[in-house]
C-alpha cells in the first residue's frame, strides 16, 4: 500500500519535471549546433565545429533520455549504452577531421571563435544547473550531466584556443582544443558505459 502512494504516484510529477528540464536544454542544444556549425565552418575552426558536433550529440542525449523515462530499467540502460556508442563515435569523427584539417592547417579567425565560445558557455553553464540534480542518477540520466559538463569545459578551452590563436595567428591552439574535446567524447563514453554494465548486471 506504502510503495503505491510513496512508489508510483510521486514517479508522475518528477517526470514530468525531468522532461521540462531535458526539452529546455535540447531546444538550448540544438540551437547552438545550428550556430557553431555554420560559424564553424564559416570562419575555419576545427574546436568550434568539434562543439558544434558536441551540441549535436547532446540534443540527441537528450532526446533518446526524454524517451526512456518512464521505461523499464532494461530499456533505460540499453538507451545509455547507445549513447555511449553515440559519444564514441562523435569522438572518432573529430579526430578523423582533425586529421583531415592538419593537411593543410589555417588559423580561424580568433574574434567570433571567442564570441560563439563565450555564447556556447552561458547555454552550457544553464544547462549543468538545471540537470545538476542528476549527476547521481541512474546512467541515462547522468549520461546528460556529463554531456553538459564537458560541453562547459569545452566551452572554456574554445575561448582559450581564441586567445592563443589572436596572440600567435598559430593553428595549433585550435587543433589542441579539438583534440582534448575528442579526448573527452572518449571518457565520457567510457564512464557512461561502465555505469550501464553495472546496472544491467544488477538485474541479469
Amino acid at each position: 500500500m506504502s510503495e503505491a502512494c510513496c512508489g508510483k504516484v510521486s514517479a508522475a510529477p518528477m517526470d514530468a519535471k525531468v522532461r521540462r528540464i531535458l526539452w529546455i536544454v535540447l531546444i538550448a542544444n540544438a540551437a547552438m549546433f545550428v550556430v557553431e556549425t555554420i560559424s564553424g565552418h564559416a570562419i575555419g575552426s576545427l574546436a568550434l565545429q568539434a562543439d558544434a558536433l558536441d551540441f549535436g550529440a547532446d540534443a540527441a542525449t537528450y532526446g533518446v533520455t526524454l524517451w526512456a523515462i518512464g521505461r523499464s530499467p532494461r530499456v533505460r540502460t540499453a538507451a545509455a549504452l547507445t549513447k555511449s556508442a553515440a559519444m564514441l563515435a562523435m569522438g572518432l569523427f573529430i579526430l578523423v577531421m582533425a586529421i583531415w584539417k592538419l593537411m593543410s592547417p589555417t588559423a580561424p579567425e580568433a574574434a567570433p571563435m571567442g564570441l560563439i565560445g563565450a555564447l556556447a558557455l552561458l547555454v552550457n553553464l544553464g544547462a549543468v544547473i538545471l540537470l545538476l540534480r542528476f549527476r547521481n542518477g541512474d546512467a541515462n540520466l547522468r549520461s546528460v550531466w556529463l554531456c553538459s559538463r564537458n560541453d562547459a569545459f569545452g566551452n572554456v578551452l574554445v575561448m582559450f584556443a581564441a586567445a592563443a590563436t589572436a596572440a600567435t595567428r598559430s593553428p595549433w591552439p585550435d587543433f589542441a582544443v579539438g583534440g582534448i574535446m575528442c579526448l573527452l567524447f572518449v571518457s565520457g563514453s567510457w564512464a557512461v558505459y561502465r555505469q550501464a554494465r553495472r546496472e544491467s548486471s544488477a538485474f541479469a
